[in-house]
């Protein structure tokens, strides 16, 4: 094992007038291994959606308990419902297992043939051939280096455009050019597939012909993000609470006034307030304390933080309306999200008078209600999450 992290981004659009889309992605992690299924199933709405559920869940469940792959192949042939108008059971898939963080699995099934960057470039993987239950497999092993990419998509993306802006559709070797030419190391695989799903979408004209997904696996560095928020119970833990906080590597976020005057006494640094309510009249504006990356506001900037979380693990967020403002609660969706691999929270479960008043909808559960479900979405990202209280 060594020290590089396996993020995972996705993002799906539905076709248009249908509710339910065709694609799935499924990922599980283990202990050595991550490994992520994208399945597109037969035509579109429900059928589909059932497909490619049944096709993800079977596929990635075996995968990730290490049984052999003509095992799962042939779970989902005989498991698969028969399609009344086509008879035929059928769904298309892309996996992609990353062991240790030392090499990548990537097997394929008739969807479009999954895209690597390496170096912000294109790189041509070795490919073997062999067939399973009938079907033709398309099999590599490539041993990892950092900011390795993989980009796997269903064939809603390559469609892309067919009758309204181009003639045959956004072809793989269109999307390929289209992400080396955005390509930054800074960009998490989550952000990679919403850029070329924006795109889908644009050449779509807002009316996908098809589900259209994108899933992106990308080989980082580990980069931990502690946040404190909220005051000890006892006042005698403060000193505590403080020293690990800042004893602990990476960056550091501290959000609500009684804590930030805490920390700026602790380091013995004044608070810079500041009155900059940026694109975000709702969101209180930030503060500035030598020594710690980002101050904010408490329980209202990260109620926003959360509303960003829901939509980010939904899969369906391609605005991304936070990515590129500077109020607080955008500042930190941008770093828990985006640059973060590891997070830490440390939270003080003081009550805060302020919140004591009947008129206001506050209260002293909601703060930890609100940490626990940012934490909860923060796991289904991916992240490694680690909460203390205090």
């Amino acid at each position: 094992m060594n020290d590089l992290w396996t993020d995972i981004g996705y993002v799906s659009i539905n076709k248009k007038k249908e509710e339910l889309c065709g694609d799935r992605v499924e990922i599980i992690k283990t202990e050595d291994a991550v490994t992520l299924v994208l399945a597109d199933g037969l035509g579109s709405g429900v059928k589909a959606n059932i497909l490619s559920t049944l096709t993800s869940k079977i596929i990635c469940t075996m995968m990730a308990a290490n049984m052999p792959l003509e095992e799962c192949v042939d779970a989902v042939v005989k498991t698969l419902p028969v399609c009344s108008v086509r008879q035929v059971a059928y769904s298309t898939f892309t996996i992609i297992r990353v062991i240790r963080n030392e090499f990548a699995e990537v097997i394929q099934f008739d969807n479009p043939k999954v895209i690597m960057l390496r170096n912000g470039v294109h790189y041509e993987y070795p490919v073997t051939t062999r067939q399973i239950a009938g079907k033709t497999i398309l099999e590599s092993k490539i041993p990892l280096q950092l900011n390795d990419v993989f980009i796997a998509m269903s064939d809603g993306a390559i469609y892309a455009g067919v009758g309204k802006s181009m003639n045959f559709g956004w072809q793989r070797e269109n999307i390929q050019d289209f992400a080396e030419a955005f390509y930054d190391d800074s960009l998490s695989g989550k952000m990679i597939s919403t850029l070329i799903v924006d795109e889908c979408n644009r050449l779509y004209e807002g009316e996908p012909g098809d589900d259209t997904t994108v899933a992106t696996v990308k080989v980082r560095e580990r980069k931990p993000v502690n946040l404190m928020i909220g005051p000890p119970a006892d006042p005698a833990d403060l000193g505590k609470m403080m020293a690990l906080f800042f004893s602990k590597e990476g960056k550091r976020i501290v959000c609500g006034g009684t804590t930030s005057n805490l920390a700026a006494e602790y380091l013995h640094e004044t608070v810079r307030t500041s009155l900059d309510y940026h694109s975000d009249p709702a969101i209180p504006p930030i503060a500035y304390i030598k020594g710690i990356d980002l101050v904010t506001e408490g329980v209202i900037t990260i109620s926003r933080v959360v509303e960003y979380a829901r939509a980010y693990v939904s899969g369906n967020d391609f605005s991304a309306m936070w990515s590129t403002r500077k109020d607080g609660a955008s500042l930190i969706a941008q770093m828990l999200f985006e640059y973060a691999t590891d997070i830490n929270f440390f939270v003080g479960q003081a009550i805060n008078p302020a919140h004591q008043n009947p008129d206001l909808p506050i209260t002293f559960g909601i703060k930890i209600q609100l940490v626990k479900e940012l934490a909860a979405c923060l796991e289904k990202m991916g992240k490694q999450v680690k909460v203390s209280y205090f």
